[in-house]
């Protein structure tokens, strides 16, 4: 596995984005299921796999410290802190674009073979 040290993604909020949207909240501000997706979207940015391995979540701490409004620009960063086995474990922080800190924690993810993954899966039963 040869992963950067981190990686940034960045967004947009949008309607869809809000609490209200998401059901888990009932204001038009950026909803923390939303910002611990897209700080889990930097984790996996910051990972290169080889073919045939990918990452799954085990673990999420995150705090979100500010509200952020319809239009507001959001930057999630994830670095890498420990590398143990197929066990990594990332800094996160989510910043708006005046640079004030929306959110901020820690995620760890286990890389795992995709189709052994796969294969564990049980079929839903009707």
């Amino acid at each position: 596995m040869d992963e950067p040290a981190s990686a940034s993604i960045r967004h947009v909020v949008t309607e869809a984005d809000t609490a209200a949207a998401l059901g888990s909240g009932d204001l038009a501000v950026l909803g923390t299921p939303r910002l611990l997706a897209w700080c889990e979207e930097a984790t996996c940015a910051a990972l290169e796999l080889p073919q045939g391995r990918t990452s799954v979540g085990t673990r999420v701490e995150v705090e979100h410290l500010l509200p952020s409004p319809v239009g507001a620009t959001i930057s999630a960063r994830a670095e890498l802190v420990r590398s143990d086995g197929r066990m990594v474990t990332f800094r996160v922080v989510a910043l708006d674009q005046h640079e004030a800190v929306v959110g901020t924690g820690e995620i760890r993810r286990v890389v795992v073979d995709r189709a052994r993954f796969l294969d564990r899966l049980r079929p839903v039963e009707d």
